[in-house]
């Protein structure tokens, strides 16, 4: 299955939905599986932040929503843990500049593990690249309130220069980024884009993951025309 994956990375970030426990007013797995029915094509469990679980309470929890994800056949990221997304036999992991280098979490994981890393500019991007990143998160792309030591955001031009950069590596645009951003993100040259509160703090999780995916898809559809 891995290989498959890999294979279509671009279309597995079209609306890649991220979610803690700590992220959703309402119950998280009734949220996600909300997300999953509306269309999101890839999940990842980022358990950070005040209040986040710890322990098996964590392990509990990301089982719990791997097999949310397993039913709807999308697969699912850990963020940070590499060794949790092992022992869970998740599809893969994501990490940041500050994290575990890629180089050296490669040699801990299965060779089918979908390896993705945060990138902020284009040194990092370039760097994610020379190091065998299946995929890179660029942004904020927009200010963004869910994570504490968000950078400054990039926009749409930072956008079109990281694609510049990478050529044809997979990214997902992530950072503050609403539904009017959608067309604007695409056009500059991402893949997707990546989502937290505006799906997980939505009044309605499904509607809100398939107006993304609609969108995503719209303006895709727009520059191969």
């Amino acid at each position: 299955m891995g290989k498959t994956i890999n294979n279509h990375l671009s279309d597995l970030l079209r609306v890649y939905f991220i979610m803690g426990t700590n992220n959703s007013s309402l119950p998280p797995l009734a949220v996600l599986k909300s997300a999953l029915v509306g269309g999101i094509t890839l999940f990842q469990f980022r358990e950070k932040g005040l209040g986040a679980l710890k322990g098996e309470d964590k392990k509990q929890i990301a089982l719990q929503m791997k097999q949310l994800c397993d039913d709807y056949s999308v697969p699912f990221i850990v963020n940070d843990d590499v060794q949790l997304a092992i022992e869970i036999g998740a599809a893969g992991v994501h990490v940041g500049q500050d994290d575990e280098p890629i180089t050296m979490i490669k040699k801990q994981c299965p060779d089918h593990f979908i390896v993705g890393v945060s990138a902020t500019n284009e040194a990092e991007a370039a760097q994610a690249l020379k190091d065998g990143a299946d995929y890179i998160g660029v942004g904020p792309i927009y200010a963004t309130n869910t994570k504490a030591d968000a950078k400054v955001p990039i926009g749409l031009k930072g956008i079109s220069n990281i694609r510049s950069t990478v050529g044809k590596l997979s990214m997902v645009a992530i950072g503050g980024i609403k539904k009017e951003h959608v067309n604007g993100i695409i056009k500059a040259g991402a893949n997707g884009v990546a989502i937290i509160s505006a799906i997980s703090q939505a009044d309605a999780a499904k509607e809100a993951a398939r107006s993304f995916l609609d969108m995503v898809d719209d303006a895709a559809g727009d520059i191969t025309q």
